[in-house]
């Protein structure tokens, strides 16, 4: 019960002045409860440090065999005089020439093998994001309004809707289809699906290909997901028709995977590239805005209309090696992680019809308890990849003692002589040691500030996915391309930066992408930032 109670924070809420009955006049309060993100990382499980760390020690009898090597054959050495150490190279290559060739021969051969056998990096060398048309542009006031006229809410689904925009962060620039506020129609066509997939889809594509100076033809690998449409022939199959790509492609198109399938994407182009030697990939990640729209009344389905915005981004990829001078990132690590054996997790984002049998997509109340779980295995997993080793020491020698102690770790720890109670809690490791740069999923503001609370980061931290938020919406799997986008806008990625992107969906999935900056990334000419970007923070705080 205690544990329960624990996920649930309280809100009074003042409901104004009662209109009628016999409290007619007086002021009428509420008490919210609502669920918090779990404070997962003052209960990280070892099982979930074990993942990360197996990677890690995979790579480690290199760095345990190469220093005793390099101990004996330094003492060997050390122990002969100059002299006496020419002498004897000399005398053996002199007495005994097949011997060192045979030994050279070894050696130029297993350091063929190993280069060989090493996966080529995989860089990112430019990307391009979506800004649609000016007259799709809505506010806040004007979405209600259109809502309103289109005829498909009632008063009561109208004030939900209005409630849930004005604490969601998104301010009044965001970009919504028209379609789907025309009275008396259904805007989930598949033409209309389409139609906004493909509008969004090209001109991404239109995009990069001239940043880039790629052809069409060139590219070997090409990777499209959106969750909710999924038409016959697919989007990756319209991508391959409009723009008249090669016949031996691989194409592949990802659906119902939520707003964490752009990370999916990237794993599976980077896998393509390594098995195929196809040269250059492709990965575009958008979502119809239009499938995602509810007319009905069940307020988890509603929450959806609020939220969800346009958006599209397209990513091209190389392992070629000469690529390398023209990139802006190298990929470094993928982790991913799945929470779909869990009932509650499978059921918490899904696709279903209300009692109407009207579709549409049902947000349940435990989203932010099992995101927080599937987060917690998440970066568990990838701390040991990432952080440095004095972190990772501390951090694993504290769920260390909390798994072999238990009942010490659960005491309550005694206040230190400043009076200051948490002395004696959990080492919380410090990620800003490990990236310069954050890309956290701009689902929702409360969803952020539980992320920074949680990670312990600035409000600077986050400023990239506050603004997405605040400018394009939740715009699904391409909001972390948004947000790379601002960084690169605002002239932050220097040489050697690193970049965590994170973000998380239906399944219910959590997946992290890390990127390191080859040079340093000027502001570019090109940008859905250009016109705007000079205003932010500001905007977003007014």
């Amino acid at each position: 019960m205690a544990r329960e109670q624990a996920l649930l924070s309280t809100e009074i809420v003042n409901r104004g002045v009662e209109p009628s009955g016999p409290d007619a006049g007086s002021p009428t309060f509420s008490v919210r409860v609502r669920r918090r993100l779990p404070d997962f990382l003052q209960s990280v499980n070892l099982k979930y440090v074990r993942l990360g760390y197996h990677y890690l020690i995979s790579h480690g009898v290199y760095l345990a065999t190469i220093p005793v090597i390099v101990l004996v054959c330094s003492a060997e050495v050390g122990s002969l005089s100059r002299n006496d150490l020419w002498r004897k190279v000399w005398g053996e290559a002199t007495y005994d020439l097949a011997t060192v060739l045979a030994f050279l021969a070894v050696l130029a051969f297993t350091i063929s093998v190993y280069i060989m056998s090493r996966p080529r990096p995989v860089y990112l060398i430019d990307f391009a994001c979506y800004k649609p048309a000016d007259e799709l542009k809505v506010s806040k006031a004007e979405f209600i309004d259109l809502a309103r006229k289109s005829g498909k809410f009632d008063e009561d689904g109208l004030a939900f809707q209005s409630r849930l925009l004005a604490k969601s962060g998104i301010g009044d620039e965001s970009y919504m289809p028209r379609c789907v506020f025309e009275p008396g129609t259904n805007c989930a066509t598949m033409k209309e699906g389409r139609a906004e997939a493909s509008a969004a889809m090209f001109a991404a594509l239109d995009e990069l290909f001239d940043k880039c100076h790629v052809r069409p033809k060139d590219v070997g690998v090409l990777v499209v997901n959106c969750s909710l449409f999924n038409p016959t022939p697919s989007l990756s199959a319209m991508i391959v028709n409009h723009y008249k790509m090669r016949g031996n492609i691989l194409s592949y198109n990802l659906g119902g995977m939520g707003c964490s399938a752009g990370v999916i994407a990237v794993d599976l182009a980077r896998d393509m590239l390594q098995a195929s030697g196809a040269g250059l990939a492709v990965v575009v990640s958008t979502e119809a805005v239009s499938f995602t729209w509810y007319a009905g009344k069940r307020r988890s389905m509603l929450i959806p209309n609020a939220f969800f915005r346009a958006g599209c981004a397209a990513v091209l990829l190389s392992n070629r090696r000469r690529d390398f001078h023209r990139a802006k990132y190298q990929l470094e690590h993928i982790v991913r992680t799945h929470k779909g054996a869990d009932d509650r997790s499978f059921r918490s984002v899904y696709q279903e019809e209300d009692e109407q049998r009207i579709k549409g997509l049902s947000i349940s109340r435990d989203l932010v308890e099992v995101g927080g779980h599937a987060l917690k295995t998440n970066i568990t997993t990838l701390g040991p990849l990432v952080l440095p080793f004095s972190e990772q020491l501390l951090f694993f020698a504290g769920v260390l003692f909390r798994h072999l102690f238990p009942s010490k770790a659960s005491t309550p720890p005694p206040p230190s002589a400043n009076g200051d109670a948490s002395a004696a809690a959990p080492y919380i490791p410090d990620f800003k040691r490990a990236f310069e740069h954050f890309c956290m999923h701009a689902a929702s503001r409360d969803v952020l500030e539980h992320l920074q609370s949680n990670l312990g980061l600035r409000d600077g931290d986050l400023e990239a996915s506050r603004a997405v938020l605040h400018r394009f919406g939740n715009t699904s799997s391409s909001s972390i391309w948004y947000e790379l986008a601002y960084l690169e806008a605002k002239g932050r990625v220097r040489r050697g930066d690193r970049v965590w992107q994170l973000a998380f969906g239906s399944g219910f999935k959590c997946n992290s992408s890390v990127w390191r900056a080859v040079r340093r990334v000027r502001r570019p000419a090109r940008s859905p930032w250009l016109d705007c970007v000079d205003q932010y923070p500001a905007r977003m705080n007014a």
